[in-house]
């Protein structure tokens, strides 16, 4: 069992950029908590009388995962105390039972003991933590480690903050550890060394990859040689289904400290909800909360209660049902579309099978100088299918011929027939007559 001690070697002040040290706690956030003291009289904050809003109860229904097929629908009537607790401002970290609900599903879910060393704090969303614990880390102009291709969404916040990406190799057992060492071996001495590596390790988006367990524990033993952070972006952690074991966390892997993990409600609860977690060292985390604070004071209580009232009465068994249901569900969505890959595009493409995750990642069989952008922008939305061009997965945009494909919402006729017409543009891109592939 890992446990990242509260003692730990790492010295986070040397991570955190100086936007982050410039912070300070807002003055109003930073005694909230207080209220919670019992008899206490609190004139603190502006806070809305609850007797001014509108909204006066909340229910809804939602499916049992341990009823007898799983789809029994549960009714759920909000308390007048969660109600309030829904409809008014709250913690930056977070609603307080939804924070202890999560620090427990941590630890439980990656063998960590419960430590002042680590902590939790809600989001809205993974793509609000992620930009705030690039904020957190980076300064502008610094590198970032980061592999390639990579989740399209994290480009757009190296560019803002004038952080120039080093692509890491990677294949189809995730970031190739000999990559990311020549890169770190060669950095020149006189130049900072990067203080993080972005990830997605569990169907990476885009590529679907899994990064093998022996992999985490190298990237790992590279992190504390380089002393670098990893961050663990996970949204697809719950969306397994290989046929071998899931392979453990990076998060449970790591004994230094050196992890800060993100996990995201938006797969396998609602999108809409536009709720995540991130877990990961104290200093880190409270420097993250610093800016929620100065920036949105918190995620939406509202759906943390709803959330909240589903998750403590599923439970973790609950949950664990839940979550095997929607990756049994992907699973079967993935079958589909790797059949119809083999049906119609045999020779046309090369690709990987995901063994976690919503996409495929193929490289289109091109003339020389084919570009899938080009290819899918034009061509192939005149002939009614519309997937995403490989160049918006690499920092700069090089030219690439690969497409990513997501099999999460499309059937099993129209992903056939979508990917039926993909194959008559490639077959038109050689007039006809492709080259023979094995």
């Amino acid at each position: 069992m890992a446990s990242s001690s509260s003692s730990s070697a790492v010295d986070y002040s040397s991570f955190l950029s100086d936007l982050a040290k410039s912070r300070k706690e807002n003055p109003i956030r930073g005694l909230l908590h207080l209220e919670l003291e019992p008899g206490l009289l609190s004139l603190l904050a502006g806070k809305p009388n609850p007797t001014t809003f509108p909204i006066t109860s909340i229910s809804f229904k939602a499916r049992n995962p341990l009823s007898a097929d799983g789809l029994e629908e549960d009714e759920y009537t909000l308390s007048t105390a969660e109600v309030s607790t829904a409809l008014q401002y709250n913690f930056v970290a977070g609603v307080v039972p939804l924070v202890e609900w999560v620090l427990k599903l941590q630890a439980f879910e990656h063998k960590r003991k419960l430590d002042p060393a680590w902590t939790v704090t809600i989001g809205s969303g993974g793509q609000d933590l992620i930009y705030k614990a690039f904020s957190a880390l980076v300064n502008p102009g610094d590198p970032v480690l980061v592999e390639a291709p990579v989740y399209a969404g994290v480009i757009p916040i190296f560019e803002s903050m004038g952080s120039p990406p080093i692509e890491i190799e990677t294949d189809a057992d995730g970031v190739d550890p000999a990559s990311l060492r020549a890169a770190l071996a060669a950095w020149p001495s006189d130049k900072p060394r990067p203080k993080v590596l972005y990830t997605v390790p569990y169907g990476n988006n885009p590529s679907g990859a899994t990064t093998t367990t022996e992999r985490r524990k190298e990237i790992l033993a590279l992190a504390s040689e380089y002393n670098f952070i990893i961050l663990e972006d996970d949204p697809y952690y719950y969306l397994y289904f290989g046929s071998a074991p899931r392979p453990p966390s990076y998060f449970s892997l790591d004994t230094e400290g050196r992890v800060l993990r993100f996990d995201s409600l938006s797969k396998v609860l609602a999108a809409g909800l536009r709720l995540a977690f991130v877990t990961g060292p104290l200093p880190i985390i409270r420097a993250m909360n610093l800016h929620t604070a100065s920036a949105n004071l918190q995620a939406n209580s509202t759906t943390q209660v709803i959330a909240h009232a589903v998750l403590s009465k599923w439970g973790i068994k609950g949950l664990q049902a839940h979550t095997s249901g929607v990756s049994t569900f992907y699973r079967a969505k993935r079958d589909v579309f790797q059949k119809a890959m083999e049906r119609h595009l045999t020779g046309l493409a090369r690709w990987s099978v995901p063994q976690a995750g919503m996409f495929f990642w193929f490289e289109l069989v091109l003339p020389p100088g084919g570009d899938s952008k080009e290819l899918i922008e034009t061509k192939a939305f005149k002939a009614g299918v519309l997937a995403l061009p490989g160049q918006v997965f690499y920092p700069g945009g090089r030219k690439t011929s690969f497409v990513r494909a997501s099999f999460s919402l499309l059937d099993e006729d129209q992903v056939n027939e979508a990917l039926r017409r993909l194959a008559v543009v490639i077959r038109e891109e050689w007039g006809g007559n492709p080259p023979t592939v094995q």
